[in-house]
């Protein structure tokens, strides 16, 4: 499922035009994204968690060439699936 997929089924289930829905899923998306970018945490019960991880600088290696390389810090959002998914997939 992408994000066209979920405005196609807000679109379904809710008689919401096209647009609406675009706005709808937008407006969530660009939460979760300030949220994260602010250090924040997204925790959706039931399904699982978000949160930015930070990275220190480290040594990796160049897969091409064999190379050394220094690694700057980054911060990545890391997902943490809930137990009510984690079960459900299960089975």
């Amino acid at each position: 499922m992408n994000k066209s997929d979920v405005i196609d089924a807000l679109v379904r289930k809710h008689n919401l035009t096209n647009d609406q829905a675009m706005q709808i899923i937008d407006l969530v998306f660009d939460g979760f994204t300030k949220e994260l970018k602010n250090d924040g945490r997204i925790e959706i019960r039931g399904f699982g968690s978000f949160t930015v991880r930070e990275y220190g600088t480290y040594k990796g290696r160049n897969p091409r060439t064999g190379n050394i390389v220094e690694v700057k810090p980054k911060r990545l959002p890391v997902f943490k699936v809930g137990k009510e998914l984690k079960e459900m997939v299960d089975g």
